[in-house]
């Protein structure tokens, strides 16, 4: 229990996070072909138009994959008080969204762009934390 106690800022900044990739990851994978078609649509004048399927599925993985790290994290945080997983997963995290990022300004998405940004800040947060 102190562990957590130490650790508890970073822990909710983690939770933050993980519901948010996992949830969109588990919404990509449940509904594959609405996500695509959306996002084909809002890159139809872009540069990216033709790899959309591939760059929706690299974005996938990196978002389970952050959010399966982080989730693991918080266990590891908790329990050991190693924040290696926690770490390298909120890193996953905000390298994800500045992929994000590119596409939305690509995409003349400035609006979607402007949002990004506040998750952006709770990652770099977190990565600031785990690396103090």
């Amino acid at each position: 229990m102190e562990l957590i106690q130490q650790s508890i800022t970073e822990i909710l900044l983690l939770l933050f996070l993980i519901v948010t990739f996992l949830q969109s990851g588990i919404d990509k994978v449940s509904d594959w072909k609405g996500n695509l078609s959306f996002i084909k649509d809002h890159f139809q004048n872009s540069p990216l138009k033709n790899s959309v399927p591939l760059l929706l599925a690299i974005i996938l993985v990196l978002e389970l994959l952050a959010g399966a790290l982080m989730f693991v994290g918080i266990f590891h945080l908790a329990t050991t008080g190693n924040n290696t997983y926690a770490l390298i997963g909120a890193e996953l995290c905000a390298l994800t969204l500045i992929f994000l990022l590119i596409g939305q300004r690509l995409a003349k998405d400035y609006a979607g762009a402007m949002t990004l940004a506040v998750y952006f800040l709770i990652a770099i947060f977190a990565v600031y934390l785990l690396n103090s």
